[in-house]
């Protein structure tokens, strides 16, 4: 859908005035306790903005996905950390492509409301990596159920967490006739399954994530979404949305250090003179912020092309890389510029600098990018 520019204004001013209620204190706490940021996710949801991409006609806002880009922009441009809810975002992308229509009657209003949580997403493990195709985790047909075995890791927000979006093989890798057959997806009822343990994971910044063991879990066969055996494919579908998404959060990031950055050299007197006159401080900062505006042309286009229906693989995987790198370029300015007052905790920059990391990894990691622009966009041989 097409959306002006007066209206992206507006739902910018919504999240920042939903922002100024969590201020760096609310963050600082909740990372020194490792905790979920459970009454933000709540706001965000109570405001419907999690239910940007779910259409009207499922209690959503049927917005598209530069919406969608302006609204986890805005929360990390204003300093909060929209990874532990921005996975409702997208996860029910498949649902919404791909079930039927009692599966989207049943659960897209519910996750619009926030009546369930969808924020899980069970794909990767441990020996798999970002190879999904050789995921063993596996979904056995039991009459009317399945029953599932194996193992994830990295699923963040399972703990807080109602459904999981789940993928596994329902066939054999070694009886499929083409690569990427074989697996299925599930919408799997987290809420007192048995089976299933959670285990938390503790990393260098606090986003929630988890192993999950699956021993003889079971799942109604009507929670399989689309068709047994093409499960790979429709997931698919979701990660361009998602890193455009995440691509958005990390153009936010950028801003937040680049802001903070320059209004410190606006006033740090060192030797007589602000910092900011010098031109080792101001290059660095001028050079993060070109960087961060390229970066938000190609997030902006990924976005325009999604929403048009059109295809952007190639615009969404080099925005995400170029916006995830142009933050932690923002990133490292930021604590030069700041100098020792960056590793103090008050000033919420380590913090920053800790979860800017992440997407130079997550949800796919920067040489997995250039591989595949190598291979199709370039048409390089295959490398792996």
């Amino acid at each position: 859908m097409t959306i002006s520019a007066e209206e992206l204004d507006a739902i910018r001013d919504s999240v920042r005035a939903l922002c100024t209620q969590f201020p760096g204190t609310y963050w600082r706490e909740l990372d020194q306790n490792r905790e979920y940021p459970t009454a933000f996710v709540t706001a965000l949801t109570e405001s419907g903005f999690l239910g940007a991409l779910i259409p009207e006609e499922y209690g959503g806002s049927g917005l598209g996905l530069r919406a969608a880009c302006a609204i986890l922009e805005e929360i990390h441009k204003n300093g909060c950390n929209a990874g532990a809810a921005h996975a409702q975002m997208y996860t029910m992308g498949t649902v919404l492509k791909h079930g039927s229509p009692t599966q989207k009657k049943e659960w897209l209003p519910k996750i619009a409301s926030g009546e369930i949580r969808l924020q899980a997403f069970g794909v990767t493990e441990p020996t798999s990596g970002s190879d999904t195709m050789s995921l063993s985790t596996t979904a056995v047909r039991q009459g009317d159920h399945y029953v599932i075995n194996g193992q994830k890791i990295w699923t963040s927000r399972a703990e807080h967490s109602d459904y999981m979006l789940l993928l596994a093989r329902t066939t054999p890798k070694e009886d499929v006739k083409k690569k990427g057959e074989g697996l299925s997806v599930f919408m799997l009822d987290m809420r007192g399954a048995k089976g299933l343990t959670i285990r938390p994971i503790r990393t260098m910044m606090n986003h929630a994530t988890t192993e999950v063991f699956f021993d003889n879990v079971t799942v109604p066969a009507a929670n399989m979404i689309g068709e047994e055996g093409q499960g790979f494919r429709y997931i698919l579908g979701s990660m361009n949305a998602e890193r455009t998404l995440i691509g958005a959060e990390c153009l936010g990031d950028a801003q937040w250090f680049i802001n903070k950055a320059t209004a410190y050299a606006n006033e740090r007197k060192v030797f007589g003179r602000l910092i900011g006159q010098n031109q080792g401080v101001a290059f660095p900062l001028a050079r993060a912020y070109a960087q961060y505006r390229a970066a938000a042309l190609m997030i902006q286009r990924s976005a325009e092309m999604f929403d048009a229906g059109e295809k952007n693989a190639e615009e969404a995987n080099i925005g995400k890389m170029l916006a995830s790198e142009a933050s932690w370029a923002a990133a490292e300015v930021c604590v030069q510029v700041h100098g020792g007052f960056a590793f103090a905790e008050e000033f919420d920059i380590e913090r920053k600098f800790r979860e800017a990391r992440l997407y130079q990894v997550a949800p796919i990691s920067t040489n997995l990018i250039l591989s595949y622009v190598a291979e199709h966009v370039l048409g390089l041989p295959r490398s792996y």
